[in-house]
């Protein structure tokens, strides 16, 4: 079975990590989940008392933010990508400046120096000069960049709908499978 990892920071928009989880869960792939603490928190007051467990459920494997030595901060252990929904700034540059302080960041460098997909739903409002540093940077090592911005073109009915097409383009810019995400169908 295909792996990915699902990185969970505490920026706001704890609703993507649900989503991803339950396309990634959908498409047959085995989940290895990975949330700051603060994400925890954020699951709640976001999504409920029992949305971090309701993610939990949808992992095949669930790691300690602090286990450096999990599987998943290894190159050698086999995944197809990542994705980080959301991610906060704190962990951008993180990410950005090589600093593998948490399992999630180590994680993320293990996606960029074995070459594979890492997507980083970046979540933050108005932008800094520092944060779109950060951003080009992943960019540059090859990471994916993609701030949550809804598809207003689908005419979302709410905000579920909106956090779902997000996810779906989030797990469709893995490319392992044929794409989720409803599509722009022209005039």
């Amino acid at each position: 079975m295909v792996r990915v990892v699902l990185g969970v920071s505490g920026a706001s928009g704890a609703a993507l990590a649900l989503d991803c989880a339950r396309l990634l869960r959908e498409g047959g792939f085995e989940i290895e989940l990975v949330c700051s603490r603060v994400a925890e928190k954020t699951l709640a007051l976001e999504c409920g008392a029992d949305a971090h467990g309701a993610l939990q459920a949808l992992a095949a494997r669930v790691h300690d933010i602090n286990d450096m030595g999990a599987p998943i901060a290894s190159g050698s252990h086999a995944v197809a990508g990542m994705i980080v929904a959301p991610c906060s700034m704190r962990s951008l540059a993180a990410v950005a400046a090589g600093i593998d302080d948490t399992l999630l960041t180590r994680a993320a460098h293990v996606q960029l120096k074995e070459r594979r997909k890492l997507v980083l739903l970046a979540r933050e409002a108005p932008l800094t000069l520092a944060h779109l540093r950060n951003m080009m940077v992943v960019t540059e090592m090859g990471g994916i960049v993609m701030p949550p911005v809804p598809a207003f073109y689908l005419q979302p009915q709410g905000v579920n709908e909106i956090t779902a097409q997000i996810a779906a383009r989030a797990v469709d810019l893995l490319r392992l499978a044929p794409p989720v995400a409803r599509a722009w169908g022209g005039d």
